[in-house]
């Protein structure tokens, strides 16, 4: 009997250390970005921006947490959350449904966050709902684009600057394993 519980206790130790073997090869990526809704924007109609080019820095990141590229296991979209920074008086009224989709040269573009049927006293920050698809060829790439579209219920009449924070977590091969 002895035997078994020394057998069940070093089995429990080894799992629960190779859990937090495994914590140490997880680490999560931000990236900051800034996109203009134009004034004028038709009512109801879906419209499309771009983002410049998001140099995505992942290999100096990886370095940083002790990786590589070739050793990630996957990358998934942790939390997306626009912040409204100008007009200072706006808020994100004017929005009845906004999509975010990621793209590359290499890669077919993704869907990665979106949010409908926007309340009309939401603020001037949304989280948006996001996927989990595996986005780790985005990432480890040198760089992404990043699409929004939206739909608006009513007319704006300046542009309205928005900050695009995303959060990644990011799950690498322990030891090469």
């Amino acid at each position: 009997m002895k035997k078994n519980i020394l057998i069940f206790t070093a089995v429990l130790s080894l799992l629960i250390g190779c859990k937090k073997i495994d914590e140490l090869t997880q680490f999560d990526m931000n990236y900051d970005q800034k996109v203009v809704i134009p004034s004028s924007t038709g009512i109801n109609l879906p419209f499309n921006i771009f983002s410049p080019d998001v140099q995505s820095n992942s290999e100096t990141t990886f370095a940083i947490n002790d990786t590589r590229k070739d050793l990630i296991e996957d990358i998934n979209l942790k939390q997306l959350t626009l912040t409204l920074t100008s007009p200072l008086n706006g808020d994100f009224s004017f929005l009845k449904s906004i999509e975010l989709f990621i793209t590359s040269s290499a890669l077919e573009e993704v869907k990665i966050a979106w949010k409908d049927n926007i309340a009309s006293n939401i603020g001037k920050s949304i989280e948006l709902e996001t996927t989990d698809a595996d986005l780790k060829e985005f990432i480890k790439g040198e760089e992404f684009t990043l699409r929004v579209r939206a739909i608006t219920d009513e007319l704006i009449t300046s542009n309205h600057e928005l900050d695009v924070h995303s959060e990644f977590f990011v799950d690498a091969k322990i030891l090469g394993q």
